[in-house]
């Protein structure tokens, strides 16, 4: 099996055939059509969170459902599906709250990833997945079928940027219709978040980025407002929409320091801050508590969009068929295995929403 292992942080990914075990009792080996590229991606393999080498990573995937294990109850052989990093087991503490992507189990495949070196050696399945590759072995609870009709490049990017981006809005902040919302970052996560805001009723909708390109493509999406974060005065001109207050939502999609306190600085009094955006391991807010706490402000974290993944992916799915949410047109180009780190470099240098593998 061909596979993009990384071997060295910050490096150029090699492509190489690597072994994979055969599913065991609830897991699933999946034939990917398709795998989307992440900005965790990215990071992940800058050494932004450390981790292990070498890895292969990629978590943002669909195809059709290879082979199963014998306790599988959740997918047939040929399913297509999308595959995503969020492993529960519907029974832990956190599942029973319905909190599925909180889930505290330690799986097999946690403590024995299913990728190996031809010589043995083991090969790190980097975000639960370990998409860059033709085949994936994962537990059944990270795959939900799609229709057989669905684009799966269009499908892929459902396994994270969109649940992540979209959940933040619609599960974990649950947005009441008429607030005003302020997006920082316009790429993969940030667009979905815009369309959730859309879907919920968010008004005025105000997306924020450093590049005009990207702020077209949100208006496109469905904000009634760009700003160019190197232009001008970011916080009146944000007031300025928001009736000199700020807004009721700010969701930081961008996962730097600069862009959080950014989006303290545009939120109203009474209003809530979220993070969505992964920013690198050690990276510290401090804010003035006194002032936070006379303000009656909110922080809170979102971590991919507070998914239920067997719920909110069929939900997703009906939007995009009944032509309310863009799937679509988040892809910006699609590449071989053999040009990933082409592919990769475009959506360093912002030159893409979101870039596929096709397999």
């Amino acid at each position: 099996m061909k596979a993009a292992v990384c071997y060295e942080f910050g490096k150029p990914l090699v492509i190489e055939e690597v072994v994979l075990d055969p599913p065991q009792t609830d897991e699933v080996r999946v034939k990917l059509s398709t795998c989307a590229i992440c900005h965790s991606d990215i990071l992940y393999m800058d050494g932004a969170w450390g981790g292990t080498l070498p890895a292969v990573y990629g978590h943002e995937a669909a195809g059709f459902v290879a082979e199963v294990g014998p306790g599988v109850t959740r997918a047939k052989l040929g399913d297509p599906v999308v595959v995503t990093l969020i492993r529960s087991c519907g029974r832990c503490f956190f599942c029973d709250k319905g909190e599925s992507h909180l889930c505290e189990t330690i799986f097999r495949l946690d403590k024995q990833g299913p990728l190996h070196t031809q010589d043995g050696r083991p090969i790190l399945q980097a975000l639960r997945t370990a998409a860059f590759a033709e085949e994936v072995v994962v537990h059944e609870s990270q795959i939900v079928p799609v229709p057989t009709d669905m684009r799966m490049d269009s499908a892929s990017l459902i396994a994270c940027g969109v649940i992540t981006g979209y959940g933040a809005v619609v599960n974990t902040a649950k947005i009441p219709a008429g607030s005003s919302v302020v997006v920082i970052g316009s790429g993969g996560v940030g667009l979905n978040s815009v369309q959730g805001a859309v879907l919920s009723g968010a008004t005025p909708l105000i997306a924020i980025d450093l590049l005009d390109s990207k702020l077209e493509a949100a208006k496109f999406f469905g904000a009634t407002h760009g700003i160019n974060g190197t232009k001008g005065n970011v916080v009146e001109q944000v007031q300025a929409l928001t009736n000199g207050r700020g807004a009721d939502y700010v969701f930081v999609t961008a996962g730097s320091e600069k862009a959080m306190y950014q989006g303290m600085a545009l939120v109203r009094r009474g209003g809530t801050l979220v993070m969505v955006g992964m920013p690198a391991s050690g990276v510290k807010l401090s804010i003035e508590a006194a002032d936070f706490a006379d303000a009656s402000q909110h922080v809170m974290g979102s971590k991919m969009g507070s998914t239920r993944l067997h719920v909110d992916v069929p939900k997703l799915v009906a939007l995009y068929q009944d032509g309310r949410l863009k799937l679509d047109e988040l892809v910006t180009k699609r590449y071989s295995l053999e040009e990933i780190n082409e592919a990769v470099m475009a959506v360093k240098r912002g030159e893409a929403l979101r870039n596929v593998i096709v397999f």
